[in-house]
């Protein structure tokens, strides 16, 4: 038995890099809020997002393994370094906002562990959340220059924090289904007023095509090759299907524990959402739902960083590779302006997971350009013969595509009235 996992977690290659830095903190705290608004409905969504990630990841994975010359590069040549640039900067965009919800994310899972200490609120809106978020940023930007053969050893960490928050979720499925459905607190109704920004973000961070578009770059790192595209359609599969399941496990929780409560109970903390595992764990349940988000933050933060430093370096004509500098030197960039919008976000005052969920569903405005670009490479005349990419391929992709103009719009919208009102 030991030796089969052994065995399929050396099968499993870049795609569940993606599948880790989609899985963060962010995208727990907005599936469970998404649960507790919408119910099992949301599932749905959830799994139409899911499918649609599967194509996305499948076309840049396929394109990585095609063309000889990176994502970019390939842009730059066809359309002129101006259009590479654009579609690099705003992935860059979308990864800095999106790592400023893990940056709030770590100040929410450390909350519940020193509540008790002072007003209760010792970390929201004072120099120390400031000082923590310093002390991570800059830790995370000392491993990124002092580490050699970063690849390899991003790839073997995240193969371990997956398989810890599978089972983890698992168990917390668990927990809820035997415990919290006989807790005397849940009582239902059916009368609430749901909240669509959640549900926009955990559809942003389902169906990620900033994540979708790296693994074009991330099979070339492996050094993958045409010959291996059957090893990356699996590992694509495989790797994003562990993404939808384990962000199931989170949202049928929610709504198992938190959603039609009759007492108007709603999720602004950490400690809300920790709530579900009260059944079983009493008060330390706010204690090891910390521990998960901070598990969470830890598989997202630096790699999400480095998503966005390295496109934008390609995109430049500086290298991609992460042994170049200047993927490097960019990834420190997109650090320093998750903290710094974390820092501001903290400083207003907000509820916590408001104000990551926005963070969240703001990643959708990029959408549509990556996937332009990504289907775009993809349906080039002189794909033809084995390099031709599949039709279902392409065809998920452009429905893909029509999706995220349309969250990009609704998302707009929604967000404009949220800081207008």
């Amino acid at each position: 038995m030991i030796g089969r996992l052994n065995e399929l977690i050396g099968k499993i290659g870049p795609t569940i890099i993606v599948a880790a830095v989609v899985l963060g903190p962010g995208s727990i705290l907005t599936s469970s809020r998404v649960g507790a608004d919408f119910g099992f409905p949301a599932w749905f969504v959830l799994a139409l997002s899911t499918f649609l990630m599967i194509g996305m990841v499948t076309l840049a994975a396929r394109l990585g393994v095609t063309y000889e010359r990176s994502l970019c590069e390939e842009l730059a040549a066809r359309l002129g370094r101006g259009a590479s640039l654009f579609v690099g900067l705003v992935l860059f965009l979308v990864v800095a906002l999106f790592q400023s919800s893990n940056n709030l994310a770590i100040i929410a899972g450390l909350e519940p562990l020193v509540e008790d200490i002072g007003d209760g609120r010792l970390l929201a809106g004072t120099g120390v959340s400031l000082m923590v978020l310093v002390v991570i940023n800059f830790f995370v930007a000392f491993c990124l220059f002092r580490v050699r053969s970063l690849y390899s050893q991003i790839e073997r960490l995240m193969k371990i924090l997956v398989l810890v928050m599978i089972f983890a979720f698992t168990g917390n499925l668990i927990v809820v289904i035997f415990g919290a459905l006989d807790s005397e607190a849940v009582q239902k109704t059916t009368s609430r007023k749901s909240d669509l920004i959640p549900l926009l973000g955990m559809i942003g961070t389902t169906f990620s095509i900033g994540g979708a578009f790296y693994q074009g770059y991330l099979v070339r790192e492996k050094g993958w090759k045409l010959a291996d595209w059957k090893k990356g359609l699996r590992d694509s599969i495989f790797g994003i299907c562990v993404l939808g399941i384990v962000t199931s496990f989170i949202l049928i929780t929610s709504v198992l524990t938190f959603h039609g409560r009759a007492d108007g109970f709603e999720l602004k903390s950490v400690g809300d959402v920790a709530k579900q595992l009260e059944p079983l764990f009493g008060k330390g349940a706010k204690v090891i739902f910390s521990l998960g988000i901070m598990a969470g933050a830890f598989s997202s933060f630096l790699v999400n960083a480095v998503i966005g430093g390295t496109i934008l370096s390609d995109s430049l004509g500086k290298g991609w590779r992460l042994s170049d500098t200047m993927p490097r030197v960019l990834t420190c960039c997109a650090l320093l302006i998750g903290m710094g919008v974390a820092s501001w976000s903290l400083s207003g005052g907000s509820g916590t997971v408001t104000l990551i969920t926005i963070a969240q569903a703001l990643t959708v405005l990029g959408l549509p350009m990556l996937a332009a670009a990504l289907i775009y490479l993809g349906t080039r005349k002189e794909l033809v013969g084995e390099r031709k990419v599949p039709k279902w391929i392409l065809g998920t992709c452009w429905l893909g595509f029509v999706v995220a103009c349309s969250l990009a719009v609704k998302t707009a919208l929604m967000v404009w009235d949220k800081v207008s009102g």
